[in-house]
């Protein structure tokens, strides 16, 4: 099956986009609004509105210090509108400084009617940007395809895609020298997983969020920085559409089987009747999480008995998924 999901969402963001902007709102400098954002009432026409996006991941990287003189920056790109926009901010700091230097990661899980259709975007925009991409796929690292792990285990694709992909990112980045490995979780991701974390109790992992996610000190780990954090997952999409960046749009066909999708719909109906819920959700973390992090934080650390790799148990969860496959 073919999912052309481009259309579809770029159609679903116009409807809110009009639905929220009021016809006759204009921007301050008079022109014409393209967005309006309903938790702080302010029209932005497109040359303000793209300037602000560009702003605020630009302050987000300077107040995180997200980058640093010489760093190796490895893009996570999906081919998607986050990622996307990821590579595209980051090739904009990188072009006029010569203290970084920017490749991308693209993982090819094997999801048929899916990827194949986002790698391809991925590479159309390395070869505009003159970007050198790396693909790893889950077929030369796992042996199977996500299609096939989910046939043959009958098992949720998330309980294996997460895991997996985090280890193929890490491992590949690591191989190219990366000091940073640059994700696109935008604001509304960051909002979802703080949440999943508060229902589930999970305290572990929810010291890792942030704009710099938290990972051991440990050679074999390439720390991730979120610039994307602050930006709500509407704006990345406007962002890209009104930009003309040929991406995808599209949900991955597995994630309707996630509690993060359960998640999802939850704060989204909180922000369409309360705005400004999910700045709160996030504000309220940012400021717990240090006290978090010295209460929860599990500093010890040790080597995967079957393939060395950092873990905090004897055999890492990579390692027991291989298995089971």
């Amino acid at each position: 099956m073919i999912y052309n999901f481009r259309n579809i969402f770029i159609a679903s963001v116009e409807i809110i986009i009009m639905r929220d902007t009021p016809i006759s709102v204009k921007c301050r400098c008079g022109g014409r609004a393209v967005i309006y954002r309903r938790f702080d009432g302010q029209a932005l026409c497109k040359e303000h509105f793209l300037r602000g996006v560009e702003r605020r991941v630009k302050q987000l990287i300077r107040k995180e210090k997200l980058l640093e003189d010489g760093d190796k920056i490895a893009v996570g790109l999906s081919g998607g509108k986050d990622s996307t926009l990821t590579l595209y901010m980051l090739n904009e700091i990188v072009k006029k400084s010569r203290k970084y230097s920017l490749s991308a990661i693209a993982v090819d899980e094997g999801i048929k009617g899916y990827r194949k259709g986002t790698i391809k975007h991925a590479r159309k925009l390395c070869r505009e940007l003159n970007v050198d991409l790396h693909v790893a796929t889950f077929k030369d690292e796992f042996g199977k395809t996500m299609d096939q792990i989910v046939k043959s285990k009958d098992a949720r694709a998330c309980t294996y895609c997460g895991v997996l992909r985090r280890y193929l990112m890490n491992k590949t980045a690591r191989k190219l020298g990366a000091t940073k490995v640059a994700i696109g979780h935008n604001m509304d991701d960051e909002v979802q997983s703080i949440m999943a974390n508060y229902i589930r109790g999970d305290m572990l992992r929810a010291v890792r969020l942030g704009a710099k996610a938290y990972v051991v000190k440990d050679a074999k780990f390439i720390p991730r920085i979120k610039p994307l954090r602050e930006i709500p997952e509407k704006e990345t999409a406007l962002y890209c559409m009104l930009k003309g960046f040929d991406t995808s749009f599209g949900e991955c066909p597995y994630a309707h089987e996630s509690f993060r999708w359960s998640v999802r719909d939850i704060v989204n109906g909180l922000e369409d009747k309360y705005p400004g819920t999910k700045y709160s959700i996030l504000r309220t973390f940012d400021r717990l999480l240090p006290k978090i992090r010295k209460e929860f934080l599990n500093k010890k650390i040790r080597k995967c008995e079957s393939c060395g790799e950092p873990t905090s148990k004897e055999v890492c969860k990579v390692c027991l998924l291989r298995r089971s496959l």
